[in-house]
């Protein structure tokens, strides 16, 4: 499963006008995670040069711990061993917050679903799969992580949201006041920025803007497996084309939309009030968008 799986989300973003003089405008762009990623902030040059090198950096390290292409990242040795002992403070922070997640949606966020996704992308039989999957069989202690018989996770829901706060929280520490990163993900500060939202069925459905915080979007269409959208689970099948979550933080947002997309809108009333979140987007099936 790749990162950029769900992701449909169009944007365009510009600083606020600024006067002359007063900032420059700093911007990187790559590819990490499976997706284009791209760093935007206003300051001096060389503070900025210092910063971008440091994420990019640090970016690197996270790939290394979270990324299923690499066989050697932390996660897939995980996978492959079902234990990880003295797991790295980065991970297992991660892990805490997809443990978070899980318990907010009610299960609907659950990273032990790659078993699922890998059989359903293979066209194999799923029954082997479905029956090895639930959270709760993951046993967390603070010095290992075992998974239980038959399991895979995959933080491919959660990685991208975590990313993209740690590099905003080390640009702030920096002291950038106006950045826009986009690890998958979007998280602002200063501004305004503008984004447009985008479903993979109906197209651009209309715009937010992000002054402070994270936007995260779901779209299960976005990457198909055979006839079904690739946000899966056992028991739920999904109920919204996108979801689009505003939240602090965009390790929230991100986990939290994956889930919204299993969620009748009851349900995802429930989640919105239980995390603290701050806007909840909607676009059924049939292109009527409804806002929370």
């Amino acid at each position: 499963m790749t990162l950029s799986r769900r992701r449909f989300l169009a944007i365009s973003a510009a600083f606020a006008a600024m006067p002359a003089g007063a900032a420059q405008a700093h911007s990187w762009e790559g590819f990490a995670f499976g997706a284009q990623v791209s760093l935007r902030m206003q300051g001096p040059k060389a503070q900025a040069l210092t910063a971008l090198n440091e994420a990019r950096v640090l970016i690197a390290k996270l790939e290394e711990l979270f990324s299923l292409y690499n066989p050697n990242s932390t996660l897939s040795v995980l996978n492959r061993t079902g234990t990880l002992t003295e797991p790295n403070a980065l991970f297992m922070d991660l892990i805490r917050a997809a443990d978070t997640a899980f318990t907010q949606s009610g299960g609907l966020f659950d990273p032990t679903v790659q078993g699922l996704w890998s059989a359903v992308s293979h066209g194999q039989d799923t029954t082997p799969a479905i029956a090895a999957m639930g959270w709760e069989k993951v046993q967390v202690r603070a010095d290992r992580i075992t998974l239980g018989p038959a399991q895979t996770l995959t933080l491919n829901g959660i990685a991208q949201g975590y990313a993209t706060d740690l590099i905003a929280d080390m640009l702030m520490t920096h002291g950038f006041t106006d950045t826009l990163v986009n690890i998958g993900e979007y998280r602002g500060t200063g501004g305004p920025f503008t984004l447009g939202l985008s479903d993979p069925l109906h197209g651009v459905m209309g715009q937010r803007t992000l002054s402070g915080g994270a936007i995260a979007t779901s779209s299960p269409a976005a990457t198909m497996l055979g006839e079904q959208g690739h946000i899966l689970h056992p028991s739920a099948r999904a109920k919204w084309s996108t979801v689009s979550v505003e939240a602090a933080r965009a390790t929230v947002a991100d986990s939290l939309s994956t889930a919204m997309v299993l969620a009748p809108r009851s349900q995802v009333q429930a989640i919105k009030e239980r995390a603290d979140i701050t806007r909840v987007t909607l676009v059924d099936f049939a292109g009527n968008l409804t806002t929370l």
